[in-house]
This record gives C-alpha cells, structure tokens and sequence, in this order.
C-alpha cells in the first residue's frame, strides 16, 4: 500500500488485557479497544507482558519473533517477544521470567524495577516490530507503562525511528500512581544524572512518581470519561497530581469507555437462564426467578431486586451501602451482593445476610459467570462510588435491562441520565453527594417506579437498553486523536483499498462521450447570458454521465470529509499539486457559485475574473495529476478535472497562450470566440457542479484572482481576502460595458480592464 492510503499504525501497550489477563476495567480496555481501532482504520500491536499465570492454550500458539538485551540502570536483561494473533489484532507478549513468571500481575516488592523494565522494553521493542512496522502512535495506560514516554524522549529521541512517534498516556485511575523510593531514579531507570527527568519524576522528600512523569512528557493525555477529565484538576479528586493536569489540561480530554457488545449480549449470552432481547424481555423474568432461588431469596417477581459486582472498598460506595442496607431492606427491597475486597465490609454483608434471610444474599467471591446472571436477572444495580473513573458495570447492567442507581460522579454522570417523572426519560437513577440517605432516596425513587407505574418502569428499561455503549464510538474518538497529532496520515478509507481506479480516474464511454456536446449546446445560451437564470431544468445529461459510475461518488464523498478534516498544510499531495490543478479547482468553483446562486442575487453581469477562470477550464487539458489535486479540494471540481481530461489538442495550444496573456484577466476574453465549443463545455459543467454550495466555491474563486493577475509571479494567499474581492469586483464593473453591447474586440477590452486592477492594487497598498 502507498504512502497515500497507508493505515496509522499504532502500538498500544498495556500491564494486562482480557481474555489473556485481566484484574479489572483495564484489561477490559486492552482487549476491546485495540479490535475496534483496527475496525476503524488503524494497524494496531499490542504490548503485554508474559505473566505465568497466561494459559498454556494461549502461549503454545505463540510465535517467537525477536530477542534481545534491555539495559535497566546498570543491569542487562534479556527481553523475549512473543507474537499472538488473536480476533484480528496482533499481541506481542514481553517475555522475562524473573519479574513476569508470577502467580499474580501486582503487589510485589519489586513492583518499581518489574515495570520499570516493562516500559524500558516498550520503547526498546519498538526497533524489533514483525513485518517494519513503524510506529506513529505509542499509546501508554496507567502508571506500568508511565516511564515509556520519558525513556522514548530521553535515551531515544536522537534516533530516525522515534523522530516520528508521538506519545499518548491514559489515565484509567489517578489513585494508582506508581510511587516508590527515590533510589530507583538511578539504580534502575538511569534518569538521575538527567536534571529534566529527575525534576519532572521526583513528587516528594524522597519518592518518584512513574505517572507524574507521563503527564510531564506524553504529548497527549487522555482519561476514561470527559466528567473525570474535569474532577481530576481539582485537589478533590486528583491525587496531588492536580496542579500538573491543570497545568497540561490543553493536552487532555475524555473518552468514555466501551463495552464488548458481543460478549455482553442478552440475545446470545449462554451464561444466562433465558435469552431475551428488547423488543421481547419474557426471558429477563425467568432470569430473575432462577437467579432468586440460586441465591436463596424469595422467588417474587413483584419485589424488586437489586444487585451489586464489585470491589468492596470504600471507593466503590461500601460506606454508604452498609449505612443505607437496614432501611432499604426492610422496606422491601431484595438485595444481593458479589466480590472481595476490605474485611470490614465483607463482615459487615455477611451479617445483613443472616439478619434478611430470604431478602439479602452475600457472595463473597469472585465469579464471572455468576456476575452475568445477576446482571441478567436484577431488576436495579447499585454503584454508589466515591468517584468512579468510568464504569464498566453500569453500561453492562442497561445491556441487560437491569436499571444503574449511581452517583453522579465520573463516567458515571456520563453514562446514565436520570429518570426524569414528567417527560419519562432517563435510563437511570442518580444522586449528587456522597450521602448514605440520598442514595436511599434514589434506590427508592426506582423502587416507587417499579411499584407504582410498571409501564413507566418498562418505558425506562427499553430506553437504557437501547444505548450505544460499543468501542465503535470510542475508537473513533481515539481515531480522531491520532490523526490530530500526525495529519500527514491520510485516513484510511476501504474504498480505496478495494477500487483506487475509480478514485483517480473516472474514463467515460463512448457514449457518454457521443450524449455530452448536445446537453452542451442547449444550454450554452444561457451560460452566455449577462443575467443568466438558475439553469436546473437541463440537469438529465450530467447525471446520466455520473450514474455509470454509482460506486465512485461514495467513496469521494469520503476522501472529501477525510480531508475536511485534516489541515491543509499537512497534505502533501495537495502541495505537490501543479498550479493548472489549482486553476481548474477555482474554475470549478467558479462555476459552482454561478449555477447555485439564485439570479436575483447575482450582479447583472458577471465578473471578467470568473468568465476568464471557467473559460480556462476549456483551454487547458486536465492531467491525472491535476485531476487528483481537484478531487483533495471538492468533489465537483474532481467531476470537472476528469472530464476535462477529454478534451481535443487543439486547445493545448490556448494553455500556453493563457499564461502569456495573464498579465490582466480581463485579455483572456480575446479567446473567446477560438474557444467557443468549450465554453459550452464548462456551462454544462456548472450545471453538474450544482450541488456544491456557492458561497464558499464563490469565495475561493475572488481568492484566484490576484495570482492569475500577476503574470508569472510565484502563487501565494492573500492576506486580506476582502481585498481580493475588491478587485474582481473593480474588474467587473471595468468589463461589463463592453460585454452588455455586444462582443468586444480584445483591444477594446484589454486598456480599461488593465487601468482598473492598476487602480484597485494601488487602493489596496494605501489601505
């Protein structure tokens, strides 16, 4: 694949990513995120380390691929990569037995040296990729692969490899931040004798912060939700890393978090009793009654449940939980809790269990299986935290039909609209502060619901399980990231991968060729008309022409709202463009401007400037090149450097007469009565060009006239476009008495229209 249509290649590295190793919501992220970037036009590896604990399924389909020595201070490590194709994305795994061959990811002394080597292997692998891949994006999560960016920027910034990476730091939650002795600044990440790294790493007395170092070097910043994007720039909230994001909050936004809509799919999940969907929730009643009598509650469908799967630590709300339970319980609402976490709250569920038989269940345990059912099968979910990065838990609960009771906090203000009783919508439930009676009164306010308007109730569930929560969304935020740090990427459409040649050239047949010179001749009367009409009525011709191609125009409409996007300035093959490309996109624009404004709008004669541009289009024969660079700006001027590519001989002879009589715009008229034909030719083209709006065609057009003014002077962009306006407009009035009377000779027309430009420059340089 070229250079023009390559896709953006992205290294994304993370401690864990599902199904190979997961301990929370970010390996959820690395094994979701990375499949939906490849979906959205990107060629991504991922970079996981090869924990022990990977099932041997997994590493007997590895690959070796490459190994070398990473230098950590003064040791020399061996590094191994270890290449997975797994669901379409490539996974490279990090191989060292000493700091990965463990029965758990974390919580080891040596936590600072293992994934201070994890990042010093990142950028080091990033010269021994399969198949050269080179990198434009080196994604980082969390603080195991903090130190990635500032090894990248200090021991390889030098090197032709890393001259184009740009680095992105994901913060998936601020309280962990990887904090260690001071010591480990030199005796393993060599950075002491560097006073710019050790400054931006050293966060206290004596202590570094692998994560204060991300922010202080990534180029780019993101974290899981755009509410916490703001909540972490306060002290409340932002773990004394406050002052550097308000600091860098240029370089950071939110992105919520997705879900894997396949796996969480009521439709087709095996784990649960019944299958269900939107339109027929029957199954999610059998779902509540299995899930009731598995966990020894009351098998009643007229009490409604709530569940929760979560950590029990106080982050997840477990304070406010244990306050609240003896009211919400007793007043008959049925409870059931799963997961580890503190002792203090484990006892304290244990001991609401016994007290509420039959109406609270404790499951203090880890089970995934058991955690689809209770999605499936409560009717509420609870998740009350004290500050929530995003949530994975609550998109899941609305998949199934299970409403969220949340605290308006983080990605959970995000994702959940609050129940609103006077126009019925909402997908939810939610309270401000961090209060164990306001969340009572929200886990009431849905249980009121329940009871009192069951058609409210169902009105609800379908809203909150018609949300879009897939990594579709996600990714093309991400995807719109990456392509703001390297606009030199084009973006990546299929259709040019699967039908360039109808993305360069559009050929015309034969008889479209045979059908287009008698749609010229109708309405060339009108194109030569001083007050010309709107001229919708002979549009059948042209559209004839286009309809031989119904595949192209979708894929231009594409390259065109890729390029929209992407500054100008960046795109090299607009650069490289010829200045007759340049000219037949004004001309086409040009003409744009003419068909599309209404007739009482436009000046009773146009301007010398614009007839001059459209009949340009006629004397100089379009090139591929040309053609290329009108499609990067519009797609009617695309349609008009293609046909032009038709055109006879005979009129390259008039291009070279063109740039010698270029000196003032209005000497082009002596072409027209050689040039006849062709004019026809560009007002059936205007005709096509229709569709286009005319304002900005028409702006882009005055802005042509100062360089076709200056005879071979090189091209530049005015500064004052209102100047450029003003000249065509002196022009106009210069040439349209002429033009009214009859045809004019060239020498008539040549001495008055050269007077006025003088005069209308001279204006503009005392202005």
């Amino acid at each position: 694949m070229s250079d023009n249509h390559r896709k953006m290649n992205v290294v994304f590295a993370s401690a864990e990513a599902a199904p190979f190793v997961k301990t929370g919501g970010l390996g959820d992220v690395a094994g979701s995120l990375p499949a939906a970037l490849q979906k959205a036009g990107a060629n991504v590896i991922v970079m996981v380390p090869l924990y022990g604990t990977i099932s041997d399924e997994y590493k007997n389909k590895m690959e070796h691929v490459a190994e070398f020595y990473v230098s950590l201070g003064w040791r020399n490590e061996y590094c191994g990569l270890e290449r997975l194709v797994h669901n379409g994305v490539t996974y490279l795994f990090v191989d060292n037995k000493r700091y990965f061959d463990r029965d758990y990811p974390y919580g080891f002394f040596d936590d600072g040296e293992r994934f201070a080597f994890f990042s010093k292997a990142i950028t080091e692998s990033l010269q021994y990729l399969p198949d050269g891949f080179r990198p434009d994006i080196l994604h980082c999560n969390d603080w195991h692969t903090a130190l990635a960016p500032v090894f990248l920027r200090e021991f390889y910034q030098g090197m032709p490899l890393y001259e184009n990476v740009s680095t992105i730091f994901s913060i998936h939650n601020i309280a962990f931040q990887g904090q260690f002795s001071a010591k480990v600044l030199e005796d393993i990440c060599g950075l002491a004798h560097i006073p710019a790294a050790a400054f931006q790493l050293t966060c206290g007395h004596d202590a570094v912060n692998f994560m204060q170092g991300a922010l202080n070097y990534s180029d780019a910043i993101t974290t899981v939700s755009p509410t916490y994007a703001g909540e972490i720039q306060t002290p409340a909230y932002g773990e004394h890393l406050d002052g550097v994001l308000r600091r860098r909050r240029e370089a950071l936004q939110g992105i919520v978090n997705g879900i894997d809509t396949d796996h969480f799919n009521p439709e087709t999940d095996p784990a649960i009793a019944q299958n269900f969907s939107v339109s027929d929730r029957s199954g999610k009643a059998i779902c509540k009654a299995k899930l009731q009598e598995e966990l020894g509650l009351t098998v009643r469908d007229d009490q409604p449940l709530m569940t929760m799967v979560t950590r029990l630590t106080r982050q997840k709300g477990m304070d406010l939980v244990t306050y609240a339970l003896d009211r919400i319980l007793s007043n008959g609402v049925q409870v059931a809790v799963l997961g580890t976490g503190d002792y203090e709250y484990e006892n304290a569920l244990r001991y609401f269990a016994s007290k509420y038989p039959g109406q609270m269940a404790a499951r203090i345990q880890f089970d995934p299986a058991l955690s689809q059912r209770m999605y499936a099968g409560s009717d509420m979910f609870l998740m009350p935290s004290l500050f929530e990065p995003c949530g994975l838990s609550q998109m899941i609960a609305m998949r199934y039909g299970t409403l969220p009771v949340v605290r308006e906090t983080g990605g959970l203000k995000d994702t959940v609209i609050p129940y609103n009783y006077e126009t019925g919508e909402g997908t939810g439930f939610s309270f401000a502060n961090f209060n164990g009676d306001e969340m009572g009164d929200a886990v009431f306010r849905g249980a009121r619901l329940f009871w009192d308007n069951h058609d409210a109730w169902n009105n609800v569930v379908t809203q909150a399980m018609n949300q879009d929560f897939s990594w579709t969304r996600s990714a093309s935020k991400y995807m719109d990231l990456y392509r703001w740090m390297h606009p030199e990427v084009p973006v990546w459409v299929p259709e040019l991968e699967e039908k360039p040649e109808e993305i360069v050239e559009e050929p015309k047949t034969d008889e479209a060729a045979a059908e287009q010179p008698k749609a010229e001749e109708v309405k060339a009367p009108e194109a030569e008309a001083p007050a010309a009409k709107p001229a919708p009525a002979k549009k059948p011709a042209p559209r004839k022409t286009a309809a031989k191609k119904p595949a192209a125009k979708p894929a231009a409409e594409a390259v065109e709202a890729a390029k929209e996007e992407t500054p100008a300035a960046k795109k090299p093959a607009t650069k490289a463009a010829k200045p007759a490309a340049k000219k037949h996109a004004a001309a086409a624009a040009a003409a744009a401007a003419e068909a599309a404004e209404p007739a009482a709008e436009k000046p009773a004669v146009k301007t010398a400037a614009a007839k001059t541009v459209a009949r340009a289009v006629a004397e100089t024969p379009a090139k591929p090149a040309a053609a290329k660079a009108a499609t990067s700006k519009t797609t009617a001027a695309k349609a008009t450097a293609s046909k032009a590519a038709t055109t006879t001989k005979a009129a390259t002879k008039a291009t070279a007469a063109k740039s010698t009589a270029a000196k003032t715009t209005a000497t082009k008229a002596a072409t027209a009565t050689k040039a006849a034909t062709a004019t026809k030719t560009a007002a059936t083209k205007t005709a096509t060009a229709k569709t286009i709006a005319a304002k900005p065609a028409a702006e882009e057009a005055a802005s042509a006239v100062k360089p076709s003014a200056k005879a071979g002077m090189k091209d530049e962009e005015p500064k004052a476009p209102s100047s450029s306006v003003k000249t065509a407009t002196a022009a106009t009035k210069a040439a349209a008495k002429p033009e009214s009377k009859s045809a004019a000779t060239p020498a008539a027309e040549k001495k008055p229209a050269a007077k006025t430009v003088s005069s209308a420059r001279k204006t503009q340089k005392r202005r």
